[in-house]
């Protein structure tokens, strides 16, 4: 207690020492990017498929090209192709059993002009392996190709709302892997119904993308 009373008027002659308050503002954190996008073409291509749909099974083969105006923005096209399977669902539906003849349509051809935003570029450690990667985010506009899988096989060309989120994970050099979920929000009319009927492409997909040179 003595001590304490003596050291006291020390203290207050000396000054005082504010260090003042730590914000989180304050806080960052320094991150070394060795991949850099910023005015790069980015060449891709993936294989996808189509899970979600009762009636068809959708596969896709896509190629698509981007060009990153900024390590967060990019623009690119996509193009895709493949075809849609009858499900086991559908198959037993028109089987003499039901013998309903569901006016489904399978997938056959898309192309697709978007807008990616990146907002996170990150580290991960994999078994003692340092991975860099980012994520994104991306919206547009496109055209599907459909066919139906009655025997009549009308074409239906839908209107397409492409939303999507995806991430690249960065191996050697100038090339990445892309995996990548897309939502295909179509507005498709139907000719055996006349209807006009809301669809969804669900679209999984693994591929890989591979950069030009860097900008100077």
């Amino acid at each position: 207690m003595l001590t304490l009373l003596l050291s006291a008027p020390l203290a207050l002659a000396a000054g005082p020492n504010d260090l003042g308050v730590l914000q989180d503002a304050d806080i960052k954190v320094v991150q070394k990017q060795l991949y850099v996008k910023d005015g790069r073409t980015e060449l891709g291509a993936g294989l996808g498929i189509m899970p979600f749909d009762g009636f068809t099974l959708g596969t896709q083969l896509a190629l698509s090209g981007t060009k990153h105006a900024s390590e967060k923005l990019a623009y690119g096209v996509h193009v895709g192709g493949g075809y849609g399977f009858k499900t086991g669902h559908y198959t037993l539906l028109e089987s003499p059993t039901y013998g309903v003849a569901v006016e489904a349509y399978r997938y056959l051809a898309s192309v697709d002009a978007t807008v990616e935003y990146s907002p996170i570029y990150a580290k991960m450690n994999v078994g003692g392996t340092i991975l860099h990667h980012d994520v994104y985010v991306l919206g547009g506009a496109g055209l599907t190709v459909e066919q139906s899988v009655l025997p009549s096989h009308d074409m239906a060309f839908a209107p397409t709302l492409p939303l999507g989120v995806g991430a690249r994970v960065w191996l050697k050099g100038d090339t990445a892997l892309r995996f990548e979920l897309r939502d295909q929000l179509m507005i498709e009319k139907r000719v055996q119904s006349g209807t006009t009927a809301f669809k969804q492409n669900v679209v999984l997909s693994a591929g890989i993308g591979r950069f030009g040179k860097a900008k100077k």
